[in-house]
């Protein structure tokens, strides 16, 4: 049976991952700060399921006990790092920028260095992780943010590099979401915002067949040619 942890599983598309991987015959391991979530989800799969309480901005113990859920469930194939966290924050307030760079950064890196970790030592598995297509660009309401998943996207794809030098079958897949119905969805003038749920199973095909960088839903992948080509005085105005 395949193992598969969700990091960042209490709500939102973590808790729609959890769903399909458990009904696709998965061993699910369910990470978030919220234990009674997790335990009313836990409630609702099928086939084993491993909670443990994890904090990712605090970061010695959230590797710690990212560690010991995986021991508990007998190894790992599938790690998907959905916890993340954001603020409309156009007055730069520090307690939201720090915030958003404890979780975002610095927790996103810690649980996926763990994850890579262990599939280097067993020589195999697959890194899923989800930043937004906000990666691509600064954001002047929220800089932190946009930052964060910029790094998040560049972590990913040094780790990919890291196992295709190593010649490690270690696939590490980047998720960029455009506006998903979360509470992550926030400010004026969202569009196409697409429910958990769809956004879940487009991941799910994207894990199947080991892609490297998708934009969920499919259409953001125009926005994000757009983005790339915007000059900055257009970019600034928008």
């Amino acid at each position: 049976m395949k193992k598969a942890i969700i990091v960042g599983a209490s709500s939102g598309i973590g808790r729609e991952l959890a769903a399909i991987l458990s009904r696709e015959g998965y061993a699910v391991g369910l990470a978030a700060r919220r234990l009674h979530l997790l335990e009313d989800l836990k409630n609702e799969l099928r086939g084993p399921v491993f909670v443990q309480a994890i904090d990712v901005s605090d970061i010695p113990a959230s590797m710690g006990l990212l560690e010991r859920l995986i021991e508990a469930m007998g190894g790992l194939d599938l790690m998907v790092v959905s916890a993340g966290t954001g603020f409309i924050n156009p007055d730069l307030g520090w307690g939201e920028e720090k915030a958003t760079i404890d979780v975002n950064v610095s927790g996103f890196a810690a649980m996926a260095n763990v994850a890579f970790q262990h599939f280097k030592r067993i020589g195999r598995g697959h890194l899923v992780g989800i930043t937004s297509i906000a990666a691509l660009r600064g954001g002047w309401d929220a800089p932190a943010y946009n930052a964060s998943k910029a790094f998040a996207a560049n972590y990913l794809e040094g780790l990919r590099i890291k196992a295709a030098r190593a010649g490690l079958p270690i696939v590490v897949t980047d998720i960029q979401p455009g506006f998903v119905d979360t509470d992550m969805a926030r400010g004026e003038g969202l569009f196409w915002v697409a429910p958990p749920r769809k956004a879940a199973e487009q991941i799910v095909a994207a894990i199947r067949r080991k892609a490297a960088r998708v934009y969920v839903t499919r259409r953001w992948r125009l926005v994000a040619w757009l983005l790339r080509l915007l000059p900055g005085f257009v970019y600034r105005r928008l």
